[in-house]
């Protein structure tokens, strides 16, 4: 079995990043990555999605809301743009275009709107006619995980296939789970990396663990039903949550991998984590940089 399909939400509001948010969706704020050999600057949902073509995945469907218009266009290939830069001699960034453009030429693409925020499991919910029969890759489009060849994606569809999985989230251990989706679960394998499911809960007061979500799964498309299963919150919201928690009470096989040291997850949804997710890509690509200087 293998993964072709993907999808990804970039459809809140990013309320707590607000003026800044007004007309800029936070899946595009920067962050520091590798292109070309030196350290540049990406939107976040372009690294997104550059982890999820690294896997071999090829059909790719946003998610996306009211006023991002610019997640299109960012997606779509614009020649002239790149006759531009090299009619002003910047043949190095029309090169770093149209290495991007042939990637999306490459695949498919489409965008389908969610018409008002009605929360993570509505988002999703709305791609079910891309997904049709066949498992997908479910990518928040503001989570950056950083990791070497994304391991942490091709660990968490390696699970999936190798325990014929419903589900499979990846799951980190945090100070403060108390903001995230947090699980309980029995370890699976000697080293306590693959857990399976046995309960989760959304945003607890009391967490029951500290093993915290993050918002990249993989599904098989039975999690459409359970998510029509789930009522609206007191936010008026579908929670993704609540549907996974359905399909671990109704037995279904649902497991979390943990990310391994030195992988690191991004937060950029308040100012101040949005601050340390620019200093640690730095570092990360630093890293990487020299590295490979080294060899």
């Amino acid at each position: 079995m293998t993964i072709s399909k993907a999808v990804i939400t970039a459809a809140g509001l990013g309320t707590r990043l607000l003026p800044m948010t007004k007309e800029v969706p936070k899946e595009m704020l920067p962050l520091f990555s590798i292109s070309n050999g030196s350290i540049s600057l990406k939107p976040v949902i372009h690294m997104v999605f550059e982890s999820l073509v690294d896997t071999g995945i090829g059909q790719f469907c946003f998610i996306v809301g009211r006023g991002k218009r610019v997640l299109e266009d960012y997606f779509t290939p614009d020649s002239n743009f790149v006759q531009l830069f090299e009619s002003r001699g910047l043949t190095y960034r029309a090169r770093e275009l149209l290495k991007f453009y042939s990637i999306l030429n490459n695949v498919k693409i489409s965008f389908i709107n969610q018409p008002e925020p009605k929360g993570f499991g509505d988002a999703v919910l709305r791609a079910e006619s891309f997904v049709g029969s066949e498992p997908f890759l479910l990518h928040a489009g503001d989570d950056v995980v950083l990791s070497s060849n994304s391991n942490h994606l091709r660990k968490l569809i390696r699970v999936f296939v190798e325990y014929d999985a419903d589900g499979v989230v990846l799951v980190e251990e945090v100070e403060d789970p108390r903001p995230y989706g947090v699980i309980v679960g029995k370890a699976i394998d000697s080293y306590g990396n693959v857990l399976r499911i046995l309960d989760i809960v959304e945003k607890p007061k009391e967490p029951p663990t500290n093993i915290a979500t993050i918002a990249i799964y993989v599904f098989k498309p039975k999690i459409f039903s359970h998510i029509r299963e789930v009522k609206l919150d007191e936010h008026g919201e579908i929670q993704l949550t609540a549907a996974i928690k359905i399909m671990v009470d109704d037995g279904c096989d649902v497991y979390a991998v943990k990310l391994k040291p030195g992988e690191k997850r991004l937060d950029v949804g308040t100012p101040q984590s949005y601050w340390k997710a620019l200093f640690e890509s730095y570092q990360w690509s630093l890293k990487r940089l020299l590295d490979h200087d080294r060899r």
